[in-house]
């Protein structure tokens, strides 16, 4: 499990306010989420955003030094940042944070006090890799405010995924709810994307599960990935004009975390390793080699040489590998990684922010 300094919480004496939110691995069912399908996820230790509030006299949010430079040695170290970096720090994140926040609160009547604040941020969790770098941060941000104005107990956990989704649409990012539920619940969680059951509520059904039940798995990455965040857009538009081949694979994505699920309650791990490897191929089918990358390709070429089987993440960047036949299989992995220049660690899983959620855990109580 994690160190506490990785999830450590609260206020300190000077009434500095820090939350912090973690990376993010869809273990199966990925991305289903966003075609009311069914998801089973684990928030990410080793990976976090932090973000802290400070009571000031006029409101202020801070660019971060590295993620949001507005100063550059020369032309070409300015290029050079874009193209490792990309155009876009967490200072807009921020920005649209505080905004739909306001909006949440003037539409369900939630008074606020007139206090001023000073919002800064931080994260070491790699970028463009598929592990949702992006919701940590408005994750983050978002405790942070609900803590400052003493609102928590107005804004139900259940609703707080959609609110930090919203914050990222505002700023044009395209997603489903998955990666902002795990990472407002933590531990492991099962959703469930009822079509229904979301047009009526917002929501989906959340119900987080004993993270123990989990085997040891391993986060694969590249210090250098491909952008993941064109991948959903071709597919999306034939989802939606009812393309009968792309909605009959993405209903079997979303059936693999419904078995999972049913797997890890089973201790079932070779059921597991083997879903998992069925949920890349099942990506593969749907969108492409071209839409996935050949980095991200690689890296799962790379796991199933030694016999690991492995999917995405997300949409890519990053690998979720799973090693059945033990310690001598793991050194393999990690022997191989190292030969294709690859980064691999051990997936530490945060531990779950929700105690109980009675509802949901009968159902998952009698699978048992």
């Amino acid at each position: 499990m994690a160190d506490e300094q990785y999830y450590n919480l609260g206020t300190d004496r000077n009434g500095c306010i820090r939350h912090c939110a973690h990376a993010r691995v869809g273990l199966l069912g990925n991305p289903s989420d966003a075609y009311y399908g069914h998801t089973l996820s684990f928030s990410l230790a080793n990976f976090w955003a932090s973000v802290s509030l400070q009571p000031s006299s006029s409101l202020v949010i801070k660019p971060h030094p590295r993620h949001d430079p507005m100063q550059f040695d020369s032309l070409e170290d300015l290029v050079k940042r874009v193209q490792d970096e990309g155009y876009y720090g967490g200072l807009r994140l921020l920005l649209s944070t505080c905004k739909m926040f306001l909006n949440y609160c003037d539409n369900h009547n939630i008074t606020l006090h007139t206090g001023n604040f000073t919002l800064s941020y931080d994260t070491n969790i790699p970028r463009q890799a598929g592990l949702s770098g992006s919701s940590a941060i408005v994750c983050a941000a978002l405790n942070c405010l609900l803590e400052f104005y003493d609102v928590g107990h107005l804004v139900k956990v259940e609703n707080r995924p959609r609110l930090i989704l919203t914050a990222e649409e505002d700023i044009g990012i395209t997603a489903g709810l998955q990666d902002r539920v795990v990472q407002v619940y933590g531990g492991l969680v099962y959703m469930d994307f009822d079509e229904d059951y979301l047009e009526r509520t917002g929501n989906g059904k959340y119900t987080p599960m004993d993270p123990q039940l989990l085997p040891q798995l391993h986060i694969i990455y590249a210090e250098n990935p491909s952008d993941s965040g064109k991948v959903h857009s071709t597919v999306r538009k034939k989802w939606l004009e009812g393309d009968k081949l792309i909605r009959s694979l993405m209903a079997e994505v979303a059936d693999l975390a419904v078995q999972g699920r049913d797997a890890l309650l089973k201790h079932d791990y070779l059921r597991l390793a083997e879903l998992m490897n069925h949920n890349f191929d099942l990506r593969r089918k749907i969108f492409g080699d071209e839409a996935l990358g050949k980095l991200n390709i690689k890296m799962i070429e790379v796991a199933r040489s030694v016999g690991a089987a492995g999917k995405f993440t997300g949409s890519g960047g990053a690998v979720v590998a799973f090693c059945p036949q033990g310690s001598s299989q793991v050194k393999l992995l990690e022997d191989a990684c190292k030969a294709a220049g690859f980064t691999i660690q051990q997936a530490l899983v945060a531990p779950s922010f929700v105690e109980s959620c009675e509802d949901s855990l009968e159902g998952i109580m009698s699978v048992q």
